[in-house]
């Protein structure tokens, strides 16, 4: 396993991670989590993903089990949680979700109880907040740091302007700014990576906990023949996803890409999570598995990375034409 350095900060992260959106509590229990986690830690990842949103809190309260049963060292692992939704899918009242100075440091709070951890690697603003003002978010993030409740502090799916004016705010008032930023980033899926960002690594440092690097699955080539019956496209609340994804366009250049797998003696997952990985600025890769054979295969990623010459990727850009 290789490790990254969180954008400036001295925080090293396994530049593949786990996390637990929509499978923990919709589509594994304890045994299965417990199991994948365990071959996640094995393999050297270091990084477990998690939000207050997730199964309205479900999710982050299976994993808080699953580290207290496996009783790790607590300095060899970083575990995250992210604010804004709060207990999604719950009858939220008004401040029971946003970034106001009163939800974030409840929803700190109420993560720590269920991830059954003492503090927070790392803490995310799940989206930006337009009801609220950036230099009270700013202000309540610093204050959990001071609390010791939180180490580092970041943004999820934010505009390159959100995360500047959130550093401009810090400097302003001499506390600690954003850290990570938490975007999709996969074949399909570019331009804040790519593009936004690039006066952002140069200019404040940022790291990144990229999300959907295989796009919901559509890059491991299990949607080639259609939807399997137990995959997240088919879960019923997962329609706007299939919506999204699931497009004639998207599984041409997907079947094309298959080939390119098979010259390369790969899968079609550890080709696309390697090329993902290969970009310096993306610090992990948050991987999501539903069973021991998935996440054992993503795994390889790492080592598939090496057969990503300049001729390869040259190749993979004449099929996918995504390029910002």
């Amino acid at each position: 396993m290789e490790y990254r350095r969180l954008g400036k900060s001295g925080l090293q992260l396994s530049i593949l991670s786990f996390g637990s959106w929509v499978s923990f509590q919709k589509q594994i229990d304890d045994k299965i989590a417990d199991e994948l986690m365990g071959i996640a830690y094995d393999n050297g990842i270091n990084f477990f993903d998690n939000s207050e949103a997730y199964a309205g809190g479900e999710s982050e309260k299976m994993m808080g089990r699953v580290l207290k049963m496996k009783n790790w060292d607590r300095t060899s692992f970083t575990v995250s949680s992210k604010v804004f939704f709060g207990l999604y899918g719950k009858d939220n009242k008004p401040n029971q979700k946003g970034l106001s100075r009163k939800h974030v440091m409840e929803a700190c709070d109420a993560a720590l109880e269920r991830l059954q951890v003492d503090y927070l690697d790392l803490f995310f603003c799940h989206r930006a907040d337009i009801n609220t003002p950036i230099q009270e978010t700013v202000w309540a993030m610093n204050t959990l740091i001071q609390q010791g409740k939180i180490l580092y502090w970041g943004t999820s799916e934010w505009s390159g302007v959100e995360i500047m004016e959130a550093h401009r705010v810090a400097q302003e008032y001499k506390l600690i700014g954003p850290t990570m930023e938490q975007p999709q980033y996969n074949l399909f899926e570019r331009y804040k990576v790519e593009k936004e960002f690039l006066p952002i690594y140069d200019f404040v440092g940022l790291g990144t906990t990229i999300w959907s690097p295989l796009a919901s699955g559509l890059l491991s080539g299990k949607y080639n023949n259609g939807i399997p019956e137990n995959s997240r496209l088919a879960l019923p609340e997962m329609s706007w996803l299939k919506d999204k994804v699931f497009t004639d366009d998207k599984l041409k250049k997907v079947t094309q890409l298959s080939e390119l797998a098979k010259e390369l003696d790969v899968s079609m997952a550890s080709l696309s999570i390697a090329w993902c990985i290969k970009n310096p600025h993306v610090t992990t890769a948050i991987l999501g598995a539903t069973k021991k054979e998935q996440l054992t295969e993503n795994l390889k990623a790492v080592d598939v990375m090496e057969k990503l010459t300049p001729e390869v990727l040259e190749k993979i850009e004449d099929i996918m034409h995504t390029k910002p």
